[in-house]
């Protein structure tokens, strides 16, 4: 499953990127700074691009529209940071956002664990010939009765690994998983809010594996800062 990934590009890359302008970047530059790891669990703020084509900031961990109370919306976010495309469209929380809400969420890479008789080994995976790519989203507002805070929040696409994930992705409970990615020619059409459920499955694809990399990395990257750059170094190469 996708719980840790990379945006290691600045806001203004990303407006570059998505040929996106919005006052966001000025009031979140340090939000859109750059993010060498990025942990679901923690519900962090990142960027989204909305099917009003504008980039936003929204919590990881989707919290559906007709949650009533904090302590429910704490209890299904964690449950929300990823979404499996095959049940999507028969799940309660995401029913209505797969269908009306969808959103790309940019990353530069996101890392997997390989489980090597008794090691475990991080990986870093990235595409080859995209500095910053789309994994496949929906997205969600909530609005907070006790605090009238409203919230933006969203979940990440998985699929069925391809041959590239699958040999890295080899353990846990949930082997075999990947993010859905959007290529860069279909990401307006993602966003279409015209699509329906036939269109929008089409996408839940494995993304070719021969567009992809992978290597090893620190085995302490977890506790190292976000903005630490040697999260991302491949251990290889440095032997």
């Amino acid at each position: 499953m996708c719980f840790y990934s990379s945006n290691s590009k600045r806001a203004l890359a990303l407006a570059k990127r998505y040929g996106k302008k919005t006052n966001i970047i000025e009031m979140a530059q340090e939000i859109l700074d750059e993010q060498y790891k990025i942990t679901a669990f923690t519900h962090p703020d990142c960027a989204i691009i909305t099917q009003n084509q504008n980039i936003e900031i929204a919590k990881w961990g989707l919290i559906p529209h007709w949650t009533k109370t904090e302590e429910e919306a704490q209890k299904i976010r964690k449950m929300t940071l990823n979404a499996r495309s095959e049940t999507v469209f028969d799940k309660s929380s995401f029913r209505a956002p797969i269908l009306q809400k969808r959103c790309l969420i940019p990353a530069t890479g996101f890392f997997e664990f390989h489980y090597a008789d008794k090691a475990v080994i991080p990986y870093y995976i990235h595409l080859k010939n995209e500095d910053i790519f789309s994994f496949g989203g929906m997205c969600e507002i909530w609005h907070n009765p006790a605090t009238n805070e409203t919230l933006r929040t969203f979940s990440v696409l998985t699929t069925t690994a391809n041959e590239l994930c699958a040999k890295i992705h080899n353990g846990g409970k949930n082997p075999y998983r990947m993010p859905v990615i959007i290529d860069r020619e279909n990401e307006e059409i993602w966003l279409d809010n015209t699509l329906n459920a036939t269109d929008i499955a089409q996408f839940f694809q494995p993304f070719d594996a021969d567009k992809m990399a992978a290597y090893p990395i620190a085995k302490d990257f977890l506790k190292r800062s976000p903005k630490d750059a040697s999260i991302i170094e491949n251990t290889e190469m440095a032997a």
